[in-house]
């Protein structure tokens, strides 16, 4: 993947330029960054601007420079059963190695180019893609507010884990006609 121009200012810009390209040569980074914008899934995500804590290792490898680590932070989203606020920490790994752009070059050239290779700019490392992977694979595709969660009423939607004993009298349609006699035969007494 060919990388636009990068703004160093961005908080999810990384310099590497002090690895120099030797193969070994090691820096750790440990931020706290501003979740971006529409990081999750429709169900559960993490809320724009809230805390996202990283602590990497950027390694210069023969290839570029290899990114290891974890992402840390608070994922918010609804029960897909009842429908209550879910609160789910996230404490995801992150491993992606971002090649230099002449070795790009040469895979590309040999027909080896992987489409999903992110490349140095200037010595320069885009997070953000590879948090965006990361985080929203990590996410619970279906959550839950407890692993017990009734979910809600059919017939009238009450949340089921607030009333455990809810239920509706419900007649038997074969019967039903049945009841409509008795009621009748009341009514014929009382005049």
């Amino acid at each position: 993947m060919r990388p636009t121009h990068l703004d160093p200012r961005s908080p999810f810009v990384l310099d590497t330029h002090e690895l120099g390209r030797r193969p070994g040569s090691t820096r750790t980074v440990q931020r706290t960054l501003p979740a971006p914008d529409e990081l999750g899934t429709g169900m559960i995500g993490v809320p724009s601007g809230s805390d996202l804590e990283l602590d990497l290792r950027l390694e210069a490898v023969m290839e570029g420079v290899l990114v290891t680590g974890s992402i840390r932070g608070e994922a918010v989203g609804e029960c897909v059963r009842c429908l209550e606020r879910v609160v789910e920490p996230l404490d995801v790994p992150l491993q992606e190695l971002y090649v230099y752009p002449e070795r790009a070059e040469a895979a590309q050239t040999a027909g080896d180019e992987d489409e999903d290779v992110r490349e140095l700019e200037d010595d320069l490392v885009d997070l953000e893609p590879a948090l965006r992977d990361a985080v929203v694979t990590a996410l619970p595709f279906r959550p839950l507010c407890g692993p017990d969660c009734p979910g809600l009423c059919s017939e009238c939607g009450a949340r089921l884990a607030d009333d455990p004993d809810h239920q509706h009298e419900t007649i038997d349609p074969r019967w039903a006609a049945l009841g409509s006699l008795v009621s009748t035969d009341d009514e014929q007494r009382e005049s």
